[in-house]
């Protein structure tokens, strides 16, 4: 059952849900990207109730600004007062790992479980990003010069299309379905908002260099479930002092699962999330 939501500001949202349950929102990763979370939703539904929705100037929600994670944060409120009720469960994957962790933090009452996957920690000094382009041009292999070639200059959304779907090939395991895997993630095809990627992932950065975001996790009493794929190309000690500082975490780590662990191992991931989800 689709919905439309609408901001403090009037910003018209997407939003998805089914399910029967207490309620779960689905934070899409990104920036910039649309919701492709429909299989994890389908996994936990008969344990959930489970929203999905597209982040402000994304996929099928109005297309404007401000690209803030402030903003953002308020949106993901909007989104859990209109259709979640008071209190809610909240699953981030990659850059929305980083949203409802920070969600998590400013509005600890409105949440009651955090399911944080993929995301890629909270240490400004222990630089992921240099160690995720070796590897993803690593992985892309015999694909890496025409994934260069397209990323020259502008091009057609059917080229956006391609190139994204090779970067996204990267973020599987198995070589064999990778890129099928891709291709489902890039259809229907809806632009990435590369404004919004620049904007939030600039902001990111330096809210983990000048805010004392660690002190705040030791201070969150929500519980806590950290999930990653083995074969992440993001490397997962980057997640470590996360994972430490969180009061009240565990953490499970798929063998031979790559970004989007749900992909390759569904039967692991959907175990992990409803005994999280349904312990006391």
């Amino acid at each position: 059952m689709t919905a439309d939501v609408r901001t403090d500001d009037g910003c018209r949202l997407w939003a998805d849900q089914a399910g029967t349950g207490p309620p779960l929102v689905l934070c899409h990763g990104g920036p910039g990207m649309w919701d492709y979370l429909g299989p994890v939703a389908r996994l936990v539904d008969d344990h959930a109730r489970v929203i999905r929705w597209d982040q402000r100037g994304c996929g099928r929600s109005q297309r404007r600004g401000p690209y803030t994670i402030d903003r953002f944060v308020a949106d993901l409120d909007a989104v859990r007062e209109h259709l979640a009720g008071p209190r809610t469960a909240l699953l981030g994957h990659s850059w929305g790992a980083h949203l409802a962790l920070r969600y998590a933090l400013d509005h600890p009452e409105r949440v009651n479980h955090l399911i944080y996957v993929s995301g890629t920690g909270i240490d400004p000094d222990r630089g992921w990003h240099p160690h995720y382009e070796r590897n993803l041009r690593r992985r892309l292999g015999a694909h890496l010069p025409r994934w260069e070639a397209l990323g020259v200059r502008a091009g057609t959304p059917a080229e956006e299309r391609e190139r994204a779907v090779l970067q996204w090939s990267a973020d599987f395991a198995v070589p064999d379905t990778a890129l099928r895997h891709a291709d489902d993630m890039a259809t229907p095809w809806l632009g990435v908002n590369a404004e919004c990627n620049r904007a939030l992932g600039a902001e990111a950065k330096r809210e983990l260099s000048e805010s004392d975001v660690t002190a705040r996790c030791r201070a969150l009493e929500v519980p806590v479930l950290i999930v990653d794929g083995t074969e992440d190309i993001r490397p997962r000690w980057g997640v470590d002092s996360l994972h430490r500082a969180l009061p009240n975490a565990e953490r499970v780590s798929l063998v031979g699962a790559g970004h989007l662990p749900w992909v390759e191992d569904p039967q692991g991931f959907r175990g992990a999330l409803t005994r999280f989800l349904t312990t006391p």
